[in-house]
């Protein structure tokens, strides 16, 4: 009868730990929510999670980085387009209906096309300054890096100013043709610069654009193939939770019963 009474209590075990790991199952949506459901299973899937975060956390620097990068191709477009309001200042003084008011006038406006352009070096993102020293920007991801190099777009570094700020076209000559081709060569070399810049951007934002669309997929990818190993059923394991409550419930009736049932041998043995 002793043996029968293990035998009943291992049942009864075995019944209720089918219950609590169908339950764990449901609860947590993974087949393996712990090593013990399956210890290749399980390091499997949390191998394949770790590198689903990975991927999305290198998705997310290279969109945070193509910000960035929106941000001083903005300066560098504005100082673009100074450079260009610039030249066709310096064409106009060099003609000669000019007097020396409008000379004036138009050395005002291009120290005004100057300091917007100092000013659009000045940008930053995220309290970084972007584009008056030059700096290299590191784009971390699960590949390794991707450097971004932005240059410094100073007045002073297009060659347009001194160390002090002032002007370096001198409108006083351009009547002249040397002049004029020395203030025009200025102002090219400074604008083919800032389209270099530009240009480089540009390409690094694709760069970065197709780079974080290669995370995106590798991602989905992934979360599906992880899905289709540990992701539970949820309908059959909810049938399965209902008729393990069920024999749950009949096995705590019974284990009353012969508990009960024990008691009342024990004590007619007395």
């Amino acid at each position: 009868m002793a043996i029968g009474g293990v035998g009943f209590l291992n049942q009864i075990n075995s019944t209720k730990a089918n219950y609590n790991t169908v339950l764990k199952q449901v609860a947590s949506g993974s087949k393996f929510p712990s090593a013990q459901y399956g210890t290749s299973e399980y390091a499997i899937s949390r191998r394949t999670r770790a590198q689903i975060g990975a991927l999305a956390q290198s998705n997310q620097n290279t969109q945070n980085s193509n910000a960035m990068l929106s941000v001083a191709a903005g300066g560098v477009s504005s100082t673009i387009s100074a450079l260009t309001s610039i030249r066709e200042q310096v064409i106009k003084a060099a003609n000669g209906t000019n007097s020396p008011s409008d000379i004036d006038t138009i050395g005002k406006s291009i120290n005004q096309s100057i300091q917007t352009i100092n000013d659009n070096a000045s940008i930053q993102y995220n309290g970084m300054d972007l584009l008056n020293s030059g700096r290299d920007v590191a784009v971390a991801g699960v590949d390794g890096y991707r450097n971004v190099s932005l240059g410094n777009m100073t007045a002073e570094a297009l060659g347009l100013a001194d160390d002090k700020g002032n002007s370096t076209i001198d409108l006083t000559s351009v009547n002249t043709k040397e002049g004029l081709d020395k203030a025009l060569s200025t102002i090219d070399g400074a604008l083919g610069r800032a389209l270099d810049e530009a240009t480089s951007i540009g390409a690094a934002q694709q760069n970065l654009t197709f780079a974080s669309a290669n995370y995106t997929v590798s991602e989905e990818n992934l979360t599906a193939a992880d899905s289709n190993m540990s992701d539970t059923d949820m309908a059959k394991a909810i049938t399965q939770l209902r008729s393990a409550d069920t024999q749950n419930q009949l096995a705590m009736y019974a284990q009353k019963m012969f508990m009960t049932n024990s008691a009342s041998v024990l004590s007619l043995l007395r």
